[in-house]
């Protein structure tokens, strides 16, 4: 089975039980200043599943782009990814766990759809703790399952709460027991009668969380109003399993970068343990990268945010190159464009923005190209002796050298480097990040309070005040807010003048001072688009989309011939602008090439 086809049978299936599809949101999260990347299919959900209404119904349906980078350091193996598709259905007060764990069934085991082999599944649920009981209604719905096609019952396993709960994804907020599926991938094996989560032939394809609790902030739970169904299907991981094999890195969806690697090292994938390690690490960083850089926002690699991570995802891919022999210039947009192939015609981003994304890979690398050359120079300065680990470390940290190449070029000169003392320095430095980057990369549910409220709604006063006075070119490229502060990234190629800056927040407190109503309207995407509305149109046109208008309301419609803003957003907002108080631009500057940032201020 092909990835189009595989995505077309999950969309097709659970559209027949109900669901609307909705296309995949953007990469880059609006509106939640926790986490710099989409990290799950729920992500872009939250307000929805936190009790708003969604444009589309209670049943929706989706393949959603997502980053992860908590576990980069994983990537190598058969089957860790920094960029993956997830594919979900969701329930949103709708149905609960017996309908979620049938329809979960049928998809991955009726010929008409997998026709997964049962006797190669097994699955676990929540085993119960102080906080939540066991999942006995899941235990049982599974049991009777089991028992209809004889499997034994253990292989429903009982976990603890690391295992078998989601969430919150930030401090609080929606969470609940889950229950996972897994397909044992040794296929020249009979799958054991027993299930081990340990083992690594016990492959996790399906995730149901039933989010049935609220996590409150003294650190109790209590049950939500609207139970929710977040079920996540990870389109790599399946596609592999649903063909027979036990390595993802041989699906379609990364056979044609493993073999562009191969042609550009001038070896083979089969070589060995370390070779296959450092093709998969190029293959997965390049396809992040690629999509990173797919944005219509226009991310570029930088020492912060999205593009540190952008950053951090070439370097690494142009180390292990190094490693694998590859001397070619500009061989990463070589990868690039095979992503492009792969997925160009799903996400139409790739092909919109091919031109930008391999500029930028091709700059990115002639960069580091030439900090690899100033870390030979400093190389050459510690090559008079055995190198310390603290020097072989600052090698890696400061100019990009993996102990690979550091210990590679200390053997020719018949040196010895302290490979123990640079592990407990990598070890330091990748404990002090983990700990800096926890509350940033692992977080997922917005700050929804009144503060947060109120800047987001006069991010759309500003964006609407900035097209008015430097012209239509300038659309949102970003923002992150917080409660003390709103951050927006916009197109403008030239600083904005002093005279500029003080008519772009004349016109925000004037919409201020006007106490305009913020109304709600659900529309198709091409009714929002022909009246104007600002938002992203990568979507399908038949989608329904929620519409926020700052203008004065007459017969309950908002009079758009009066309207400040129009915006696709989803939400939160306030529901007068006179509530804002005083807006205050406190700075503008760049933020990249072609992009500006302002950041904002409510007094």
């Amino acid at each position: 089975m092909t990835a189009k086809e595989l995505r077309s049978k999950y969309l097709e299936f659970f559209q027949a039980k109900g669901h609307v599809a909705i296309s995949s949101a953007s990469l880059l999260p609006e509106n939640d200043p926790t986490v710099l990347f989409t990290t799950a299919g729920m992500h872009p959900l939250v307000p929805y599943l936190l009790g708003e209404s969604h444009p589309a119904g209670k049943r929706l349906v989706n393949a959603q782009k997502c980053i992860r980078t908590d576990d980069i350091d994983e990537v190598g193996d058969k089957t860790h990814h920094t960029f993956f598709e997830m594919m979900g259905n969701w329930s949103l007060g709708d149905y609960f766990k017996k309908e979620a764990i049938l329809y979960s069934w049928e998809f991955l085991t009726s010929p008409n759809y997998l026709g997964l082999d049962k006797e190669r599944l097994a699955v676990s649920v929540f085993a119960g703790d102080s906080d939540a009981p066991f999942d006995s209604e899941a235990y049982e719905i599974w049991a009777e399952i089991f028992k209809a096609n004889n499997l034994p019952l253990s292989r429903i396993a009982k976990l603890p709460k690391k295992n078998n709960w989601w969430g919150p994804a930030g401090l609080t907020g929606p969470c609940g027991p889950d229950t996972e599926i897994f397909y044992w991938t040794d296929f020249s094996k009979t799958a054991p009668l027993s299930f081990n989560d340990d083992h690594e032939s016990w492959v996790e394809i399906w995730n149901n969380v039933f989010m049935e609790y609220n996590k409150q902030s003294d650190g109790t739970y209590e049950p939500l109003l609207q139970k929710n169904v977040d079920t996540g299907l990870g389109l790599e991981r399946t596609l592999a399993t649903i063909n027979g094999m036990d390595d993802n890195y041989e699906s379609e969806l990364f056979a044609p970068l493993i073999s562009k690697i191969e042609i550009l090292s001038g070896k083979s994938y089969q070589a060995g343990v370390d070779v296959k390690k450092a093709m998969r690490i190029i293959a997965d960083h390049v396809k992040a990268a690629t999509f990173i850089s797919a944005d219509d926002k226009s991310i570029k690699p930088a020492n912060t945010d999205q593009g540190y991570v952008l950053r951090r995802l070439i370097r690494r891919a142009l180390r292990y190159g190094r490693q694998l022999g590859i001397v070619k210039i500009n061989w990463l947009a070589e990868i690039a464009q095979e992503v492009i192939n792969i997925y160009g015609d799903f996400y139409l981003e790739l092909k919109r923005n091919q031109a930008f994304i391999i500029s930028s890979l091709n700059e990115e690398e002639e960069k580091f190209t030439r900090t690899l050359e100033k870390g030979m120079l400093e190389f050459e300065k510690l090559a008079n002796s055995d190198i310390s680990g603290r020097d072989a470390f600052n090698l890696y940290q400061s100019y990009g050298f993996p102990w690979e190449m550091t210990a590679e070029l200390a053997r020719e000169r018949g040196l010895q480097v302290d490979q123990a003392s640079f592990e407990q320095e990598l070890k330091k430095h990748q404990d002090l990040s983990r700990t800096a980057a926890a509350g940033k990369f692992k977080g997922g549910l917005a700050d929804n309070s009144e503060e947060t409220t109120k800047l987001h709604t006069a991010a759309h006063l500003l964006l609407a005040a900035l097209r008015q006075v430097l012209g239509e070119h300038v659309v949102q490229k970003g923002s992150n807010i917080t409660a003390e502060r709103l951050r927006f990234d916009f197109s403008h190629p030239e600083k904005m003048t002093t005279e500029q800056i003080s008519a772009v927040e004349k016109l925000v407190n004037d919409a201020i001072a006007a106490d305009l109503p913020i109304t709600c309207e659900e529309l198709s995407l091409t009714e929002a688009k022909n009246r104007g509305a600002m938002g992203v149109f990568a979507s399908k046109y038949d989608e329904r989309v929620k519409v926020y208008t700052a203008a004065p309301v007459e017969n309950d419609k908002p009079n758009l011939d009066q309207a400040f803003s129009q915006e696709i957003c989803g939400g939160p907002h306030v529901e007068r602008t006179g509530v804002l108080g005083t807006f205050k631009i406190s700075k503008e500057g760049s933020s990249s090439a072609g992009i500006r940032r302002i950041k904002g201020i409510l007094e």
